[in-house]
């Protein structure tokens, strides 16, 4: 006889939609809340807001057979916790990218203006030319030239803050890629979604690292000074 698997009583199912209770079910990132340790909400401290509101898109896009996909990615989150507008911008253009090429025509317009936009946020922060683009943009914006020459003249005469990126322009970027990628008439359309949760995530994990990483040289750095300074040479101590 084949054992029967089943889900253990307490163990919340993940599902679509906001859940009051883990027995009522559990979003992506209320499971994400559950494993940091915080009170049950949809939007933890412990994920960089964006990061948050893209994995709940997802989780909602997806079907039932496809969403156990995520639950592997649902700890990688904890712990991301970031104010680097780079997050943001890289998040977005990741998912723009990602829908570029499948997207309705119609969609594409929109979506190429967001590449260009956030690759102009890149390199504003990182002091380059502001209409640099990485080779992946590049790449992707030549395969669409006519949405490619609109965007480009209808950027030029947007210059939005930073706190409107973040607060407005970035999520709704968020928003037409996913459901472009979901409405979108190509293969594995599920597969697609899961995929980019999980390359943004690896994104995310990076600059998060690296920043870190930086911080804690600065810190050495900062305590091998200190400690050279206080420390008296052969010199002084025979004074």
């Amino acid at each position: 006889m084949t054992p029967t698997v089943t889900t253990p009583e307490l163990m919340p199912v993940l599902s679509r939609g906001k859940h009051r209770h883990p027995r009522r079910g559990a979003c992506f990132m209320e499971m994400a809340s559950f494993l940091a340790g915080e009170p049950w909400r949809a939007h933890p401290a412990c994920t960089p807001p964006l990061l948050a509101h893209l994995a709940r898109l997802v989780n909602d896009s997806v079907t039932d057979p496809v969403r156990p996909q995520l639950i592997p990615l649902i700890p990688s989150v904890v712990g991301l916790a970031s104010d680097d507008l780079r997050v943001d911008a890289t998040t977005a253009l990741r998912a723009a990218l990602a829908a570029l090429p499948i997207a309705a025509a119609s969609r594409q317009h929109v979506l190429a203006t967001a590449v260009l936009g956030c690759e102009r946020i890149l390199a504003e922060l990182d002091g380059r030319d502001l209409d640099s683009l990485s080779p992946q943009s590049s790449q992707a914006l030549d395969q669409i030239p006519e949405a490619a020459a609109w965007a480009r003249s209808f950027s030029g005469r947007i210059r939005g803050s930073h706190r409107i990126f973040r607060a407005q322009t970035a999520p709704h970027i968020l928003n037409l890629a996913v459901e472009g990628i979901a409405l979108a008439c190509a293969p594995d359309v599920e597969q697609r979604l899961v995929d980019l949760l999980a390359a943004v995530i690896a994104d995310c994990q990076a600059l998060i690292l690296k920043d870190a990483a930086k911080d804690l040289a600065t810190d050495t750095e900062s305590d091998t000074a200190m400690d050279t300074v206080k420390t008296p040479s052969r010199a002084d101590s025979l004074v």
